[in-house]
């Protein structure tokens, strides 16, 4: 895929100017995101909504710098450089590999992730309660929802006998406290967990086709910048293969994907606005406690499921917080 760099100034209109910030002094917030393009789009909508109603105001009060990035942790080492070229006051990171990538570059600048998956294990943060460093923010994605994944995929298509787990070790260092629970769920379920690292484009493909060569097969995905670039891709590889999929978030479902379920990642950048608002008006980074996703949603694609042969469970769209006709 190719890479993509925009960096725009986002205007952001409000009544109010905060109280924190002198008259005419500008605090600079730096973004590095990376992740599929519908994502980024609405959770940069989100963000800026809530900054909007907490009365930062562009031009007056904020300047905001944006880095989008591919998965390539090359392209994000760039865009991070770009970044701290700008001398932020804060930066607001997307994703595990972003932030991994922005503390590189600085341990002193505040730094906010918006959805990353194990910031303990990942180093980002002493603990959840007190960070310690100059980083905290909001995790997506807990290890133990690979079992819950796969349970909605085997109700759905109660045949499967064999589920493939996809992931990029180099951008999900964090795959371990998926794959456990994975296995757990399939032993107790009976199905075949196939684990299965994928580091390029031709080997997802490759990977996707071969679980077509035996009947009953399925598959999952580790969320990640790599899959999350590669979304149509995959959801539109599992229907030229007829393979039923569950995903971790509902863009995947938009774009023609079987179910997915996971945390509603807009509001994540809500939350990411409310934090940087506090850090801005003095508040340390190390001292506010990461937090977990507290909204979840189930989509289901019916059309997706009618096309596989796949009769919906009534209790699984009852359920539902969208169902796809």
């Amino acid at each position: 895929m190719k890479a993509v760099f925009l960096a725009v100034t986002i205007a952001i209109a409000a009544p109010m100017a905060v109280a924190a910030e002198p008259e005419g002094k500008l605090a600079r917030v730096g973004r590095v995101y990376t992740g599929a393009p519908s994502t980024t789009t609405r959770g940069f909508a989100a963000f800026t909504e809530r900054l909007r109603e907490l009365g930062w105001t562009e031009g007056r009060n904020i300047e905001i710098d944006v880095r989008f990035a591919t998965a390539s942790m090359e392209n994000m080492t760039r865009s991070a450089q770009e970044i701290m070229a700008s001398r932020p006051d804060l930066i607001v990171s997307s994703t595990t590999p972003t932030t991994e990538v922005l503390l590189r570059q600085t341990r002193s600048i505040p730094i906010i992730f918006a959805t990353v998956a194990d910031p303990v294990g990942s180093g980002f943060v002493e603990n959840l309660r007190r960070p310690g460093g100059n980083a905290t923010g909001f995790t997506n994605v807990e290890g133990s929802m690979a079992g819950k994944w796969l349970e909605l995929l085997k109700d759905i298509a109660p045949s499967l006998k064999r589920v493939a787990f996809l992931f990029n070790p180099v951008t999900v260092s964090y795959a371990e406290i998926y794959l456990n629970p994975f296995k757990s769920a399939a032993a107790a379920l009976g199905v075949e967990a196939i684990i299965t690292p994928v580091a390029s484009t031709p080997e997802l493909e490759s990977a996707i086709a071969a679980l077509a060569d035996t009947a009953n097969s399925g598959f999952m995905v580790i969320p990640g910048p790599f899959m999350a670039n590669r979304s149509t891709q995959i959801t539109s590889l599992a229907a030229r293969y007829r393979l039923p999929a569950v995903y971790p978030f509902r863009y995947y479902a938009e774009l023609g994907g079987l179910l997915s379920y996971g945390n509603d990642q807009y509001d994540n950048y809500r939350r990411v606005a409310a934090y940087v608002d506090r850090i801005l008006k003095g508040d340390k980074p190390g001292e506010l406690p990461v937090q977990a996703p507290v909204k979840f949603e189930l989509t289901v694609n019916l059309k997706t499921a009618k096309a596989l042969g796949l009769e919906v469970p009534a209790r699984l769209l009852q359920q539902a917080d969208m169902v796809i006709e």
